[in-house]
């Protein structure tokens, strides 16, 4: 187990970061005690199946970042909880999958595309 000691916005975290067989399998950071608590966020699921005006289920970016793989293509069936995108953000790789079961119906990205938290990716009929 590796202990670093970083400072992100301010306040001063221990981490401590498990190594199995040269994999990272646990990952924990506790606030110092003299530094001020600092507010936990979580990230957020994909956002939830909205009906497009073309009727079919939108599939939206949960946050800010450059598409890295299209994983589908236009005609093909999903099932709820495939994959459908592979979106970087904050240096990390996020699988945005499917919202519903369906077909593709239009795939609004492509690859090295920037998006914006909100942005359509892919809407599924």
């Amino acid at each position: 187990m590796k202990e670093y000691k970083i400072k992100i916005n301010g306040n001063e975290y221990t981490v401590e970061i498990e190594e199995v067989g040269g994999t990272i399998t646990n990952v924990t950071a506790a606030p110092q005690p003299t530094a001020a608590p600092a507010a936990a966020t979580t990230p957020k699921p994909s956002a939830p199946a909205a009906s497009s005006s073309t009727g079919g289920a939108k599939v939206t970016s949960p946050l800010p970042g450059v598409i890295l793989d299209v994983a589908v293509k236009e005609g093909d069936a999903v099932k709820k909880g495939d994959k459908v995108i592979v979106l970087e953000a904050m240096k990390m790789e996020n699988v945005i999958e499917a919202t519903a079961d369906g077909v593709i119906k239009e795939i609004k990205v492509k690859k090295s595309d920037s998006v914006l938290e909100g942005d359509v990716l892919v809407v599924i009929g």
